[in-house]
């Protein structure tokens, strides 16, 4: 080539999508170091204020090996767009020649790589799992027929510019800095971005998301998986089991699943206490990634898959038609454990407690705490109680949850056990809440319809830590002291003598207002 400066796209939308274009510059370091040209980071920032800032970007570009950073501005690109971004790119390309334009094999890095390459009129080498310099010209390794290959491409003879979308997972960045490591902004507010687009809608990912490399369980599904519906099967025994998912090459390069999914020697190396292997093959490539997993269970129809090598558990079966099985039974599996929880008179805080398993459970299904509140028929902030183990919710909640899930509650929940759960979990909430204390006026009508309770809340605290809500209806007489009653976020004062009615699916709680213990007589109507 006839120039050897090599550039790296550093995409400013949020931390993992950068540390993903450090990660190619990383690689981009180590072959400019063969050609003797330099590296390059180029930045495009827009106005949204969930993106990067790029000053502290470019710190961390030089920091991390880049000669050069770039910075294209556009009085006029307000978000990321992959259009208006390929033609301020197209445009630096032309002004500063360089060899080579690397874009980490993102969504929008295959848009902007394809975009820029066809202006350009240039190569592209898609999906690079590993580069080399060979005779002046870049050869990279890449996955072909459906993973089962790696080949080697590189671009035609003569070639002076080339681009590639690389695979991130398996490069990190220079500990080298930039030389000289320098800043130009470079200003094309000239160009003209293409009309006719609007953006909707912004929502960046939800913060805190566990991390894949973190997760005690994880369900990884190769190629045998079929089709991206085949694959969903892969994401509900995840959801089920409270874990993650993984994929091997060819679900990514099919688009069945995310990049960052890949798990093996160009993926993620992942350490789970349970990892279920459903439909892969067992190539070196992916279990270099999965070898340290505590319980390996791995399903695939051919008896002399290499999969089972590594396998505590074989299971010859075809995933398509075991996997919805193997769902069923584990959230059955968990749905009991649950009903155990609840029967429990020992308080659980552990990481298998039930709200851990809760919330598990919610974070399995991609539900937000509002999505499962409304699935269930209570407030997002009970839902965050429960998960913390402030607060018992009663079996109705199990069974609405259980609906939910698509769960039959007959499978997982007796008859009898029902009015047993109810009488323990009176005597578990107790224990976990201690700013007040209850005596049961009806101790022979645990399964009836009336129930009465005299509650004592102390000076000046809540009965419960959020608003509550459950079936049927609902009096509040009070004895001793001034009680808050909160229907649905609105106050309501009551002094001795007073008393007040409601509907109990109207979200409510109590609060002592005096400085002495708050006394009340509560009646319960269930249906």
């Amino acid at each position: 080539m006839s120039n050897h400066d090599i550039w790296v796209f550093g995409d400013l939308r949020n931390d993992r999508f950068f540390d993903y274009s450090l990660n190619v510059l990383g690689k981009a370091k180590e072959l400019s170091g063969q050609t003797g040209g330099k590296t390059a980071m180029v930045l495009v920032p827009g106005k949204n204020q969930e993106c990067l800032l790029w000053e502290e970007a470019a710190d961390r570009c030089t920091r991390c090996g880049a000669d050069y950073v770039y910075v294209l501005q556009h009085k006029d690109l307000d978000a990321p767009r992959a259009d208006a971004m390929a033609l301020m790119i197209c445009e630096a390309v032309s002004d500063k020649q360089p060899g080579l334009v690397f874009f980490p094999m993102t969504q929008l890095g295959r848009e902007l790589a394809a975009r820029t390459s066809r202006m350009q009129n240039a190569g592209l080498i898609a999906d690079c799992v590993d580069m080399v310099m060979e005779d002046g010209l870049m050869v990279a390794t890449c996955p072909s027929w459906g993973g089962r290959i790696m080949a080697r491409i590189t671009y035609a003879e003569g070639t002076t510019l080339g681009f590639a979308t690389v695979a991130p997972h398996g490069f990190s960045p220079s500990g080298r800095p930039g030389d000289p490591g320098s800043v130009e902004e470079l200003d094309y507010s000239r160009l003209a971005l293409p009309k006719g687009l609007k953006l909707l809608s912004y929502e960046p990912e939800e913060a805190g998301v566990k991390r894949l490399e973190e997760a005690e369980t994880v369900v990884v599904g190769g190629a045998g998986m079929g089709s991206a519906d085949g694959f969903g099967l892969v994401r509900e025994l995840a959801a089920a089991l409270g874990g993650q998912v993984g994929a091997t090459r060819p679900p990514v390069l099919s688009h069945w699943v995310e990049e960052e999914r890949l798990i093996g020697q160009t993926g993620k190396t992942v350490r789970p206490r349970l990892l279920v292997s459903a439909a892969t093959s067992g190539a070196v490539q992916y279990t270099a990634g999965i070898a340290e997993s505590g319980l390996i269970v791995a399903i695939n129809r051919d008896a002399k898959a290499p999969i089972f090598e590594i396998a505590h558990i074989g299971v010859e079966a075809d995933a398509k038609a075991f996997l919805p099985v193997f769902t069923a039974k584990a959230k059955k599996a968990v749905m009991r454990k649950l009903a155990d929880d609840l029967a429990c008179t020992v308080v659980d805080v552990s990481d298998s407690s039930f709200g851990a398993t809760i919330k598990k459970l919610r974070e399995g299904h991609d539900w937000t705490r509002e999505a499962l509140a409304q699935a269930t028929g209570q407030t997002p902030e009970f839902i965050a109680s429960v998960e913390s183990d402030e607060l018992s919710p009663s079996v109705s909640f199990l069974l609405r949850l259980a609906r939910a899930l698509g769960i039959d509650p007959g499978t997982f929940l007796r008859d009898e056990e029902k009015s047993a759960i109810r009488d323990q979990r009176a005597k578990a909430y107790a224990k976990r809440t201690q700013s007040y204390s209850y005596e049961v006026l009806t101790p022979d009508a645990e399964n009836e319809h009336l129930r009465a309770f005299m509650i004592t809340i102390e000076s000046r605290k809540d009965h419960k830590p959020v608003e509550y809500k459950h079936e049927g209806e609902e009096f509040v007489f009070v004895l001793d002291g001034d009680l808050e009653l909160t229907l649905d976020s609105r106050p309501h004062v009551l002094k001795p003598g007073e008393s007040k009615r409601f509907n109990s699916e109207i979200p409510h709680k109590l609060k002592s207002l005096s400085d002495t213990e708050t006394r009340c007589l509560v009646v319960l109507y269930t249906p």
